[in-house]
């Protein structure tokens, strides 16, 4: 489960929003640097990156939950919202 509890309501309230367009995708690849490095650079113009992990890539829960704890903690962000195979991280700013 992720702890919101120092995220600001408004943070969790913009990374639930459907309408937050997706600007990542991992695909058959999986993750491989390009894509931290495309994470990275999203985070340092914007607040919040909405990444989706193509079906196929994470087997269950437990490794999607470890590819999604792996892609915050390569790119210095907090997970701010997650439901699927969707993912939201946040810079912190």
């Amino acid at each position: 489960m992720i702890n919101t509890s120092k995220i600001p309501s408004r943070i969790i309230r913009q990374s639930s929003d459907p309408n937050l367009p997706i600007t990542v995708r991992i695909g058959k690849s999986g993750v491989i640097d390009t894509v931290i490095d495309e994470i990275k650079e999203q985070l340092s113009s914007r607040a919040l990156v909405k990444i989706k992990v193509n079906r196929g890539i994470a087997n269950g829960n437990s490794e999607r939950s470890e590819i999604f704890s792996s892609l915050a903690l390569s790119t210095s962000s907090i997970i701010a919202f997650s439901r699927g195979n969707v993912l939201v991280l946040w810079s912190g700013k």
